[in-house]
């Protein structure tokens, strides 16, 4: 059963809708909390604001009718002792101005402004309308926000002048986002502990549930040990009482079949062949692990799915004809470098009526023995061949002496010489038959010494060299100091004779074979490049099968039996080396092959 994510659990769901209804009601009383309170700070604000300034109205009003002259110094003077205590706190700025916009007294702060003219908008209009006129700015000197009010003073109805005031407000905002700060901190408390009892309150709800849900998913593997416990008898309770009855019902009917599963399951378990079973319908109902490894599946994916199909025999049966089918049927699964060969036997499962039940099919891999057969028929193909070839030479020119050539004497001699020569062709072919058999025998052991291998090569290559009769020059990359290696020599001769001679076979007139020796951390690199024809890619991982030729006219021409590099093949390996070739076409090939080495031994002989 799929499992259910957190995202779409019902708990989770329950705790976000109890969770959003409460952040829900809780804005909904913040933002009206909020907007009142702001307004209500506002509102205390201004009015105390404004009953500081009607009264400082009516004593300007009572000292500029004491005082006759308007520009007389007195009036200056007893404004500026009224406003000397006026300003400070919330109000940081106080001016009188008389009913021609001069300014007749300040606040200390601002003395400098006396006597000039005030051009501020609400000044003229509070004067012109004979109302209070106010707004809200921002200070271009601090960048804070101040309250601005021009109150005109009346004489007789008469305005006489306006006290133009700037109180800073930004407290008030500033008490209002400390007050929004604490109902945040506030909200999110609150969130957080209603999260708490919605993750309480839904599991009392939700436990009974996924106590059902596990017990589901255990039926579902087969355990009905498990019962789902009864918090309560209300709804939930009651389908918890079902579902455990419901339990015990399918365990009595699961252990009436356990007893005849177990048989099966342990005769099939056993069994080294692949077994599988299916339906009337050919559809696939049992199938044993050696089968499914066998076919490479998995055991889940492969229920219920059509034999034919699964056999890949689609296109040669249909189910009727394979319930029919009495002989083995062969499975040819190989790839382009992997055999892989199965043997199928379908047996009828079916009543005494004769109703069809389904099939049984027993597989068995003989991808092995197809092998060695293979291998068999191949290899007897091979010698065969090879030996037929000389027979055939020599028998033809052996009858042609016993009916009389023997007495010419031009032609006795040639005859002759052929018969020899390919009599020690086979005895050549029959000692790397020989030499081979050796080697795939376990019990064949190397006679190692420890021998200089660059003094050795040079040996070797100086032999070839004295012997050559082809136009081919010879060209060495060795190291000058010695390096040792323990090895066979007589083995590491026939190894470096085989590749030697097979690159002076290919070799064109006037080419050049490049003998190189690379030392690297634990081994060595032997290289033998000639320059002749070249191997086809496709066939460069063929040359060290037995009894392969690239060029096999050429190669029976020249007297090869295509066993040459297949032994030193086996001769490097039983060294604990490797070999391997590269080639291009028309430039020619190398052979490589490694040497392992003992830094520790090579010092001592140093």
């Amino acid at each position: 059963m799929k499992k259910v994510g957190i995202f779409r659990s019902i708990h989770l769901k329950f705790v976000t809708i109890y969770v959003l209804l409460i952040l829900v009601a809780i804005q909904i009383i913040g933002v009206y909390f909020v907007r009142e309170l702001e307004k209500n700070l506002k509102e205390n604000f201004y009015t105390s604001i404004e009953k500081r300034v009607d009264l400082l109205s009516y004593n300007l009003e009572e000292e500029i009718q004491k005082v006759r002259g308007k520009d007389d110094p007195l009036l200056k003077d007893e404004v500026k002792d009224l406003l000397k205590d006026f300003s400070g706190g919330e109000i940081s700025e106080v001016r009188v101005v008389d009913n021609n916009l001069k300014i007749i007294g300040a606040d200390p702060n601002h003395q400098d402004l006396v006597d000039q003219r005030m051009t501020d908008v609400l000044v003229k209009r509070s004067i012109v309308l004979g109302e209070p006129q106010d707004s809200v700015r921002i200070d271009p000197k601090y960048g804070y926000r101040i309250w601005v009010l021009s109150t005109p003073i009346k004489h007789n109805r008469e305005v006489i002048g306006a006290v133009y005031l700037v109180a800073k407000i930004e407290n008030v905002f500033e008490q209002m986002k400390d007050i929004n700060k604490i109902f945040v901190t506030g909200t999110a408390i609150a969130l957080a502990i209603t999260a708490v009892l919605g993750v309480l309150l839904a599991r009392t709800i939700t436990r009974p549930i996924a106590d059902m849900r596990r017990q589901a998913l255990a039926m579902a593997k087969g355990n009905f040990s498990r019962k789902v416990k009864v918090y309560g008898y209300d709804e939930i309770g009651q389908l918890a009482i079902t579902f455990n009855n419901l339990t015990k019902k399918l365990q009595e009917a699961q252990a009436t079949t356990e007893g005849e599963r177990r048989k099966l399951s342990s005769v099939l378990s056993y069994m080294t062949d692949g077994v599988i079973a299916t339906d009337r319908r050919g559809r696939v109902i049992l199938i044993n692990e050696p089968a499914a490894e066998m076919l490479n599946v998995s055991r889940e994916t492969v229920l219920s799915q059509s034999i034919l199909e699964l056999l890949d025999l689609e296109e040669e049966y249909t189910f009727e004809k394979l319930l029919e089918e009495r002989e083995s049927v062969i499975l040819d699964y190989s790839t382009k470098n992997t055999p892989y060969i199965l043997r199928a036997n379908f047996s009828v499962i079916q009543k005494e009526t004769g109703f069809v039940n389904g099939l049984i099919t027993v597989l068995h891999d003989i991808t092995d023995q197809e092998k060695i057969e293979m291998e068999r028929r191949e290899f007897v193909a091979n010698v065969s061949h090879e030996l037929r070839t000389p027979l055939t030479t020599m028998r033809s020119y052996l009858e042609a002496l016993a009916e009389g050539a023997w007495k010419d004497e031009e032609l006795a001699p040639h005859f002759l010489n052929v018969a020899q020569t390919e009599t020690e062709r086979m005895i050549r072919l029959v000692n790397d038959l020989l030499q081979l058999s050796k080697m795939d025998s376990k019990d064949y052991k190397l006679k190692k010494e420890w021998i200089d291998f660059i003094e050795f090569f040079h040996r070797i290559i100086d032999r070839f060299e004295m012997t050559k009769e082809q136009n081919v020059t010879f060209k060495r990359l060795l190291p000058k100091r010695p390096i040792f290696v323990e090895a066979d020599e007589d083995k590491l001769t026939q190894i470096l004779d085989n590749i030697i001679s097979n690159a002076l076979k290919y070799s064109p007139e006037g080419g050049q074979i490049t003998f190189k020796v690379e030392e690297q951390e634990e081994q060595i690199l032997i290289s033998i490049s000639d320059q002749g024809v070249g191997i086809p890619k496709e066939n460069i991982e063929k040359i060290f099968e037995r009894f392969y030729r690239v060029d096999k006219a050429r190669s029976r021409k020249l007297g090869g039996t295509g066993l040459g590099l297949a032994i030193a093949k086996e001769m490097v390996k039983a060294h604990g080396g490797n070999i391997w070739a590269t080639s291009v076409e028309g430039k020619g090939t190398t052979i490589y092959f490694t040497l392992p080495v003992d830094r520790s031994e090579e010092d001592e002989w140093s």
